[in-house]
C-alpha cells in the first residue's frame, strides 16, 4: 500500500465472476454465466468480435482470463502460427497468445493473482479486459497475413505493426 493510502475501496470489490460481470453489463456486452465459476461476454474489438472468457479458480486465488478472436488454425498454418506467436509473446508484459490443441483455436491468454481475499476491483477487471481486447486488436492482422496473405511469421508481423502505427 502506498504511502497514505487506505484499505477503503475494499468494499467495492467482488468476487470476480461477479464483477466481471457488472463491468460487462455496465458497457453493454452481452454475457452469461457459464457455470458458478466461469462467465463468457462478447466484447467488439477493431477487427473483429471477442468472445472473452473469465475463469476463477478459488484454490489458487487465480482468474484466468480468455479473449478469443474467432480463429481456427487449419494444420498447414501451424508451423507459421506458431513462429509468429512466438514473435509476439516475445513483446507481451501481460499474458500470452497461445493455440489450443484441441481444435486449433487461438487465444489470448492471461491469468490475474488475487489477494487472499479473491476479490477483484472495477478497476482491475476493466484493465485486464481492455488489456486483452488491446492484445487481440494489434496482432490480429498478423494473424490474417498469415492465413490469408501467406505472408511469412516475420514479414506479417512487421505489416501488422506498420499497419497498427499507421491507423488514426
Amino acid at each position: 500500500m502506498r504511502a497514505g493510502q487506505s484499505d477503503m475501496g475494499r468494499e467495492d470489490d467482488a468476487a470476480p465472476v461477479d464483477m466481471l460481470a457488472s463491468l460487462f453489463e455496465a458497457r453493454g456486452w452481452p454475457f452469461e454465466f457459464v457455470g458458478e465459476d466461469e462467465i463468457s461476454g462478447e466484447v467488439q474489438g477493431s477487427w473483429a468480435n471477442y468472445q472473452v472468457r473469465g475463469i476463477w479458480r478459488a484454490e489458487d486465488h487465480v482468474l484466468q482470463l480468455l479473449c478469443l478472436p474467432d480463429i481456427r488454425i487449419a494444420d498447414d498454418k501451424k508451423p507459421a502460427m506458431f513462429e509468429v506467436l512466438a514473435m509476439i509473446n516475445e513483446q507481451l508484459w501481460l499474458g500470452h497468445f497461445d493455440i489450443w490443441s484441441n481444435g486449433g483455436v487461438l487465444l489470448y491468454r492471461h491469468g490475474l493473482m488475487l489477494g487472499d481475499d479473491g476479490l477483484l476491483s472495477i478497476a482491475q477487471a476493466q484493465a485486464a479486459v481492455e488489456a486483452a481486447v488491446e492484445e487481440c486488436d494489434r496482432f490480429y492482422p498478423a494473424f490474417q497475413f498469415i492465413l490469408w496473405g501467406d505472408k511469412s511469421p516475420a514479414d506479417a508481423l512487421a505489416s501488422a505493426l506498420v499497419d497498427a502505427a499507421g491507423e488514426a
